[in-house]
């Protein structure tokens, strides 16, 4: 995958780059790793920052990986410590991203593995599924945080739960576990044809 560089951040749909070329986009519950994933998929460490409080991605940010090419790390949802008009300004941005969002070809949807299955996450998977017919893989983060038996039954029960219209990858940055797989997920999408 070539090196991402930042692009800029939007606070609002209206500061989004054009909306041409293809996009993957990064989503998932606050504190799951998004941002721990952004950076070790594109191979820095220092690209998405990345905090403990919940809630530190505030704005949707674009990443360029080559011309026409991007990664996007959008705010996540659920707990944070924000102020309840800021989460609702990230909803309003996160429904218009996904939903009007011509190029984006692909969603990386980020679940801590031993936290499985949230109601939020749940919501958001029946809302893409009912509004858009995008490619979505889910990365189980923090692998490394069980055994790797613990790991692969944890990643059974969940494709048991979630069906077969997702991939379900096993993903630590700490162990590496997950990257080559999740880059190439990565590459395919933006390289397919539309």
């Amino acid at each position: 995958m070539p090196a991402a560089s930042f692009l800029k951040s939007a606070a609002v749909p209206r500061d989004f780059p054009p909306d041409t070329g293809r996009e993957v986009a990064f989503v998932g519950r606050s504190n799951s790793g998004k941002s721990t994933v952004v950076n070790a998929v594109a191979g820095a460490r220092k690209l998405a920052r990345v905090s403990k409080t919940p809630g530190r991605t505030q704005l949707v940010n674009f990443f360029s990986l080559a011309e026409g090419r991007r990664l996007v790390d959008l705010p996540g949802y659920g707990f944070a410590r924000v102020a309840p008009d800021v989460q609702a300004r990230w909803r309003r941005s996160l429904e218009a991203y996904l939903a009007e969002r011509d190029s984006l070809v692909g969603l990386v949807v980020t679940m801590d593995i031993r936290r499985g299955v949230t109601a939020l996450d749940e919501q958001l998977l029946r809302w893409l599924t009912s509004r858009r017919a995008l490619p979505v893989a889910i990365l189980l983060t923090k692998a490394d945080k069980l055994s790797r038996s613990a790991a692969i039954a944890r990643q059974r029960e969940l494709e048991a739960e979630l069906g077969s219209d997702f991939e379900l990858v096993r993903f630590s940055a700490v162990s590496g576990e997950g990257i080559d797989k999740t880059q190439a997920l990565i590459e395919r999408w933006l390289s397919a044809p539309k």
